[in-house]
């Protein structure tokens, strides 16, 4: 069950000569890597999502692949943002709060460190997120900002996804053929803006009000009030519940809260448009890989919760395309359900830049997925919240195919809790102190002793 296993992907014999060599001349690719914030996996027309509309995403992954199990490795933005940059878990990259930067290092084996050094023009726009010092001189573009940012800002006249859109695009119509290019999108989207009444927690662009008016939005699966009381009592009075209840705490809430939420994700598949719409302008778009995923996931009222950081699905589990116009057509439109990770972005991107992968990356190149090919897969991954708050308690554990293990660290010592996701996919019934379970129990406990100990 937690050893590696085989995954491999059923293709006709006619396709494996096509895969020995993408369409078009033989040079490196260009990376287009968009990142929302705070964007579950399920907010995603593609993802099976009815009443979102994001088209130009859903076009992306009909084209491409859409990976159904991505997950985050530590689910809050700067820790986050860092493994994705880095292809590290927090564990070995150190950072575990807001303030950490890269050390000059550390920032050496980062991927946009090393597309740089191969020849890459490498841009950033957007929400850096990563300590309080911004990296400008790491970038041939920088057009990014520290800490959250207003969605409306008395300096600008645009709504902050407009104005990342402008950013982007003067990048993009700045790029020419002849040298591969690497832009990093980091949207605010769909991150509230904290510290505001509850009207104002998310702020879409007015020309979005009438959008998903004429909707009901359902809750989702785990509001229910017998699942919040389920939970073990520090984190029915965790910052998480505190969130909530400014955001989804009666049906108002919700549907407003809610609306507004998709309101801003369909402003950045807007963005993600006009952004195509100028590769495709400036003959870019053949030889352009692009990848959507967001930090982390989030809260939307599961179990009377907001915000992130906690172990369930919903605050772990991301939407993630790629889309590789030089893949042969009869690859297009796949579903993979592999467990992927943020980590695995950073050597992905490489590999499909065909340059080196730095030894102290921990995550796994996506390309043999992409291109069909059989090969091993991890069947479980280690998950750590080490950020320190007095409402969020820190927490550890591991997720296989089936079963979820957590652990959260408090100051009188663990709180174990076990979840089958096969009979239980909404993690509400705690087998941890089921005598049936304790050989299970005890095995994953070690398991995640172990992962904890690897991955430093």
């Amino acid at each position: 069950m937690l050893r590696i296993a085989t995954f491999c992907s059923v293709l006709l014999a006619s396709l494996l000569p096509a895969l020995a060599a993408p369409r078009g001349e033989n040079r490196p690719p260009n990376i287009l890597l968009l990142v929302t914030d705070d964007q579950r996996w399920d907010a995603l027309g593609a993802a099976g999502n009815p009443i979102i509309r994001t088209p130009h995403l859903d076009g992306l992954a009909a084209r491409g692949v859409l990976f159904t199990h991505c997950f985050c490795t530590t689910s809050i933005c700067a820790t986050s943002r860092a493994s994705l940059l880095s292809g590290q878990w927090a564990r070995r990259h150190g950072i575990h709060d807001f303030a950490t930067s890269f050390t000059p290092q550390q920032w050496r084996q980062t991927f946009p460190a090393v597309l740089r050094r191969h020849g890459y023009r490498v841009g950033f726009v957007g929400k850096w997120g990563v300590g309080r010092t911004l990296p400008r001189e790491q970038y041939d573009y920088f057009a990014g900002f520290a800490g959250q940012g207003r969605y409306f800002d008395p300096r600008r006249k645009q709504h902050m996804t407009d104005h990342l859109a402008d950013q982007a695009v003067k990048f993009l119509e700045s790029c020419t053929a002849e040298q591969p290019f690497c832009l990093q999108v980091s949207f605010k989207a769909a991150h509230c803006q904290d510290g505001q009444p509850w009207r104002l927690q998310f702020q879409p662009a007015r020309r979005y009000a009438s959008l998903y008016r004429d909707v009901t939005i359902p809750p989702v699966p785990a509001a229910r009030e017998e699942f919040f009381r389920r939970l073990p009592p520090f984190l029915q009075i965790s910052e998480a519940r505190r969130r909530w209840k400014v955001r989804f705490a009666n049906p108002e809430m919700y549907q407003y809260s809610v609306k507004n939420y998709y309101r801003l994700l369909t402003g950045v598949d807007d963005a993600v448009g006009r952004m195509l719409a100028v590769l495709q302008r400036r003959g870019l778009a053949d030889n352009t890989v692009v990848i959507f995923t967001s930090d982390n996931g989030f809260y939307l009222g599961d179990y009377g919760l907001a915000g992130k950081w906690f172990m369930h699905e919903p605050s772990i589990r991301l939407p993630l395309v790629i889309y590789d116009p030089r893949l042969p057509s009869a690859l297009a439109g796949r579903r993979l359900d592999p467990m992927v990770l943020t980590v695995d972005l950073a050597p992905t991107i490489l590999h499909l830049a065909g340059v080196p992968i730095p030894s102290a990356m921990q995550g796994k190149s996506l390309v043999p997925l992409l291109q069909g090919r059989c090969t091993a897969w991890r069947q479980d991954f280690f998950y750590e919240h080490l950020f320190r708050h007095r409402r969020i308690p820190q927490s550890e554990g591991v997720r296989t195919r089936r079963w979820k293990y957590v652990r959260y660290l408090l100051p009188e010592g663990r709180y174990e809790q076990l979840f089958d996701l096969a009979g239980d996919p909404l993690e509400v019934n705690d087998l941890a102190r089921n005598p049936q379970h304790q050989n299970l129990l005890r095995l994953l406990r070690r398991r995640c002793d172990e992962l904890a100990r690897q991955l430093r």
